[in-house]
């Protein structure tokens, strides 16, 4: 039996919307957005502080990076500042992990803000030590790679009594 035209063409504009809703539906979980690259972007600090190796972490900031480190009280605004910020608390911190916990992430067109804690381990004279702490990480998108400008961390202070 044959379809009158109008139906046969109401039915392959159906389908040809179905078919791109479930396509686009996919690849719009396939392709990550900017807050998951900034999370990535962030992970990879996470994976890289584990070297006892500086580079790999120096390059996730920007050549005009600035750091306000967690075991200093100086500000780091050069790459030979930030090289030997991390050269020194690898040192200090031998065995040293990072476990981030809640993250805030917000993206304002090419600069995203990373907020939350993380907690540093180590061991020191064989004994297991932890060292919580607030963290902002600012990032500007520099040739489609997010780039730290500017890092600070404060030790996580006592609650009040």
């Amino acid at each position: 039996m044959k379809r009158p035209m109008g139906l046969v063409l109401k039915h392959q504009i159906c389908v040809s919307l179905i078919l791109s809703f479930v396509l686009f539906g996919i690849a719009g979980t396939a392709w990550a957005g900017d807050k998951e690259d900034v999370a990535a972007a962030t992970a990879k600090w996470a994976e890289v502080f584990v070297l006892d190796d500086p580079d790999p972490i120096l390059g996730l900031y920007d050549t005009e990076g600035v750091l306000w480190g967690t075991i200093s009280p100086t500000r780091r605004d050069t790459p030979e500042a930030l090289r030997d910020y991390f050269v020194k608390a690898f040192k200090a911190l031998p065995g040293h992990k990072v476990a981030f916990g809640d993250q805030l992430i917000r993206v304002y067109g090419n600069t995203a803000i990373n907020t939350g804690y993380y907690t540093f381990s180590f061991v020191k004279e064989g004994e297991a030590k932890s060292l919580p702490a607030r963290y902002s990480f600012v990032y500007v998108k520099r040739n489609g790679a997010w780039k730290i400008v500017d890092h600070h961390s404060s030790a996580m202070p006592a609650p009040p009594k």
